[in-house]
């Protein structure tokens, strides 16, 4: 490929060398569901390396897919459900090993882009953790929030913020640690548009 532009040779690199590395066209970037989409991604790929700098253990790749639960729900339900059987029979398998073929699985889920169901999916599991802690006329408004998501009437954004401003008031420390409330910075605003 000696006439392919630089873009196209970087991009193949990338991937020939790095192949769980997310790469995406740059005009398909405009595309704010695809944005968000590559950017979660991103931000995994560098927790994973993170992980790895630090050593993988099977508590540290149990602990990885714990706080990618709900993401991996939204993104690919069933990948979620493989990975979650992958993992609780790794037995003695080294870590090592299995570490590198889980992370390919769970980019390859995290490719397929979130929809409005399987986001209102997740948002619904999220909302179960406050049924205890709210009012009724709180759970109300959650679930008039989520459905008018679910419809298209507001974007992603709105039922997270909710759902946040509800765990912050009633704390649970298992979805604190989830990802999918805040897979990249919030000052990016990307959650805005889907």
């Amino acid at each position: 490929m000696p006439h392919a532009p630089a873009k196209q040779k970087i991009a193949i690199n990338a991937c020939l060398f790095h192949p769980d590395l997310p790469v995406e066209e740059d005009g398909r970037l405009n595309d704010p569901v695809l944005r968000e989409n590559f950017l979660t991604r991103v931000f995994a790929y560098s927790a994973w390396q993170q992980l790895r700098q630090e050593g993988l253990t099977r508590r540290g790749l149990i602990d990885f897919h714990s706080r990618y639960k709900y993401l991996l729900m939204a993104h690919n339900p069933v990948q979620y459900k493989t990975l979650g059987h992958l993992l609780g029979n790794m037995g003695h398998t080294d870590p090592q090993e299995l570490g590198p073929r889980y992370f390919s699985e769970l980019m390859s889920a995290l490719k397929k882009c979130a929809t409005r169901r399987t986001h209102t999916n997740v948002l619904q599991h999220l909302s179960g953790y406050l049924k205890q802690a709210i009012s009724h006329e709180e759970k109300q408004e959650v679930q008039h929030v989520i459905s008018q998501y679910r419809l298209g009437i507001v974007p992603l954004v709105v039922p997270l913020t909710l759902l946040k401003h509800h765990f912050r008031q009633h704390p649970d420390p298992y979805i604190a640690q989830q990802v999918y409330l805040q897979p990249h910075p919030e000052n990016l605003s990307l959650q805005n548009s889907i």
